[in-house]
């Protein structure tokens, strides 16, 4: 049995965040979001990945930080929920880390009810923040990105 894991760690505003190597696809550099009309309010667009549409999400937003113009150095991570492919409009993405399963303290041992993370790496420079991917979006936002997604689809 493992007792590491793998983890993809990207930068918002210099704070840094991890999703799992796992449901990482790949990372590409910024290009062109075409708009989705009546999607969520965190969902800035889609774009097409190998023929699949595949909706971006402003993680800004979701994460209450402060708006800021799109640059050429961002990056998009493409990565897989339970019910979907989504991209992720982050400031870069550093690397992939490797650590031991004792260094990640599950979000609700640090604070209860935590939206949208799973829990905290402690590293020797810091903490990390593990990004649930699963719970990005409400149920109603889901219901919403798949009618914009529906309707965007049909002639």
């Amino acid at each position: 049995m493992c007792d590491k894991e793998n983890y993809v760690v990207f930068l918002l505003d210099e704070k840094r965040y991890a999703l799992y190597l796992t449901a990482v696809e790949r990372v590409v550099h910024a290009v062109y979001v075409t708009p989705l009309a009546k999607a969520p309010d965190i969902v800035l667009g889609i774009v097409s990945l190998q023929g699949r549409i595949v909706p971006v999400f402003n993680v800004r937003r979701r994460f209450h930080l402060l708006e800021r113009e799109a640059r050429l150095a961002d990056q998009i991570i493409f990565a897989r929920t339970r019910r979907r492919t989504v991209a992720l409009w982050v400031d870069t993405v550093t690397g992939v880390i490797e650590c031991d399963k004792s260094n990640v303290t599950h979000a609700d041992d640090v604070l209860p009810a935590t939206a949208y993370v799973q829990g905290v790496i402690q590293l020797d420079d810091g903490l990390v923040l593990v990004h649930d991917l699963d719970a990005f979006l409400s149920l109603d936002e889901e219901k919403s990105l798949d009618g914009a997604l529906e309707a965007s689809q049909s002639p």
